[in-house]
This record gives structure tokens, C-alpha cells and sequence, in this order.
């Protein structure tokens, strides 16, 4: 009832979710938590200097 009265939703939130559970569902069994975490990042475009290639 409050996402028909309120101006605001959390659609944008539920967008990442679902994001983030595909990523799980690619890699489930073959992964541990570290792999996951940079699925996530690199699939967010956002790439922590510890995923780059050394120069």
C-alpha cells in the first residue's frame, strides 16, 4: 500500500538484486566468495585497482 502513496520505490534496489542473484546462479558451485565479489564488480563497471592488470 505504500509504494501507491509514497513518490518514491525501491525499484532501483530490486534492480541490483536481481542483478546480483544472476551472478550467483552463473557461478554456483564454482566459486567461493572472493570470485563473486569480482563478478560483481567488474559487472558493474566499477574495477577496485586489485583487479587490474600489474604493469
Amino acid at each position: 500500500m505504500a509504494g501507491l502513496m509514497l513518490g518514491r520505490n525501491s525499484g532501483p534496489v530490486e534492480g541490483q538484486v536481481d542483478r546480483i542473484k544472476m551472478i550467483k546462479r552463473e557461478i554456483f558451485g564454482r566459486a567461493e566468495l572472493n570470485l563473486l565479489r569480482k563478478r560483481i564488480l567488474l559487472a558493474s563497471g566499477r574495477s577496485p585497482l586489485w583487479l587490474l592488470p600489474a604493469s
